[in-house]
C-alpha cells in the first residue's frame, strides 16, 4: 500500500499522515503485520509519502478497494483565518505476486538512482548512501525503498515492487478493454474520487463506489474501516 499527498503543501501532507494513521490502526484491529518500505516526510508536518508491505489473511482482498483518490473537507488547523480547506491524497494498492509469474523487465528500461536514507537523527542516522530509487523508463513507474541499511536488500525491495506494479497494471489494461466494450470510457472529474471525508460544514464520509455514508468521521478515520471497506465487497 502506498499513500501519496496531493497538490496543496502543508495540507495535503497532514492529510496523506492522518490517513496513515488511520490504515494503521484498522491494521491493529485485523492484526496484519506491517514493514514500512519507503517514506518520505512533508516539508513542515505530515507526509509526502509512504509504501507499506501489509501481510495477512485476505490483506489484498480487502485493501485493493481502498485504491483512489481520498478527499478531505475541513477547517484547516493551519489557517490563521479559520478558513475551510480540501485536502487530497492518493491510495495505491497492489498483490504482491507469485515470485514463479513472468514479468519481462529489461535492465535497459530501468534507472536506478542511489542515495542518502531520510530518517530521524542520533544513532537511527543512516550514514551511507543506501536508498535505492528504480525508475521503469517505459511506463514512468517510480518505486524507492530506505528501510534496509543493505543497498541490495533495498534494491530487491524495490524490483519486487515494480514487478508487482507492472503485473497489475497489465490486469488493469484487459479490465479497461472489457469495460470500454462493455459501458464505454468513464470520464475522470473532480466528483469521481474514491471517498470524501467531510468535517466541516457537517460530517459525513462517503464511499463514492459502494454508496456507503456515515456521520461518524472520527470514527474512521480511528481506523474502523470494517463496514466501509465490506460494502466495497459487496459492490
Amino acid at each position: 500500500m502506498e499513500i501519496h499527498s496531493g497538490a496543496g503543501g502543508t495540507e495535503a501532507c497532514d492529510w496523506a499522515n492522518m490517513l496513515l494513521r488511520m490504515y494503521q490502526r484498522y491494521f491493529e484491529k485485523k492484526h496484519y503485520k506491517v514493514e514500512q518500505l519507503d517514506y518520505q516526510s512533508g516539508e513542515e508536518v505530515g507526509i509526502k509519502s509512504v509504501c507499506l508491505k501489509v501481510i495477512g489473511q485476505n490483506a489484498y482482498g480487502y485493501l485493493k478497494h481502498e485504491k483512489g483518490i481520498h478527499r478531505l473537507v475541513r477547517i484547516s488547523p493551519f489557517d490563521s483565518n479559520k478558513r475551510r480547506h480540501t485536502s487530497f491524497a492518493a491510495v495505491e494498492v497492489v498483490p504482491e505476486i507469485d515470485k514463479n509469474v513472468e514479468v519481462d523487465i529489461q535492465d535497459k528500461d530501468l534507472k536506478i538512482d542511489i542515495y542518502r536514507s531520510s530518517g530521524p537523527g542520533g544513532q537511527g542516522v543512516n550514514t551511507t548512501d543506501s536508498a535505492v530509487r528504480v525508475t521503469h523508463l517505459p511506463t514512468g513507474i517510480v518505486v524507492t525503498c530506505q528501510n534496509e541499511r543493505s543497498q541490495i536488500q533495498n534494491k530487491e525491495h524495490c524490483l519486487e515492487i515494480l514487478r508487482s506494479k507492472l503485473y497489475q497494471l497489465e490486469l488493469e489494461k484487459k479490465n479497461a478493454e472489457i469495460s470500454d466494450m462493455k459501458k464505454g470510457q468513464k470520464a475522470i472529474a473532480f466528483g469521481s474520487g474514491k471517498r470524501s471525508y467531510v468535517m466541516c460544514p457537517y460530517t459525513l464520509v462517503k464511499d463514492n463506489e459502494s454508496g456507503y455514508e456515515t456521520s461518524n468521521v472520527e470514527k474512521v478515520l480511528d481506523g474502523e474501516l470494517e463496514e466501509i471497506i465490506k460494502s466495497g465487497l459487496k459492490v
